[in-house]
């Protein structure tokens, strides 16, 4: 039988998470705290408001992940230049060379996988995998959207 296309990008999912889990592994990072330093990394400093919208988290879960890489040494917290009561989130040093470092190592896998795919066939390709990533976002919001909000009887 035939795999699905849905056992297809189920399997490349998968794969992408043990991928970053080996990378990412003795780092102290996890797939949230990276998602966090892209967000950092393409919106520059920014508030725990801001990163929280961006993330798509909590303001509480946000708290976590900035104390978790403050204390590892991937974020700093600085007062913020016109508003007393909020703080900025921004990269150090350290952070934007790995966040580099991962940027490079990010095209470079593109490159990889793209090229596993015959010249002629490449442009549909992207085509049907941007169609299907914005269907299934679409599926996704209207899903969440037609449900309960949480705590309503």
């Amino acid at each position: 039988m035939q795999p699905l296309l849905l056992d297809r990008l189920l399997q490349i999912a998968d794969l992408f998470q043990k991928d970053m889990a080996r990378a990412f592994d003795g780092t102290g990072l996890t797939p949230a705290r990276v998602h966090l330093l892209w967000a950092l990394q393409h919106a520059g400093p920014s508030t725990q408001q801001a990163l929280a919208r961006l993330c798509g988290v909590s303001p509480r879960n946000i708290t976590g992940l900035v104390d978790a890489l403050e204390a590892s040494g991937h974020v700093r917290r600085s007062p913020h230049p016109s508003d007393r009561r909020a703080v900025l989130v921004e990269l150090t040093g350290t952070a934007t060379e790995t966040m580099t470092q991962m940027q490079q190592e990010h095209a470079d896998l593109d490159a990889t996988l793209i090229a596993a795919v015959a010249p002629e066939d490449r442009a549909a390709v992207e085509r049907g995998i941007t169609a299907i990533a914005l269907h299934l976002e679409t599926l996704v919001a209207d899903a969440a959207a037609s449900e309960p909000a949480k705590g309503a009887p």
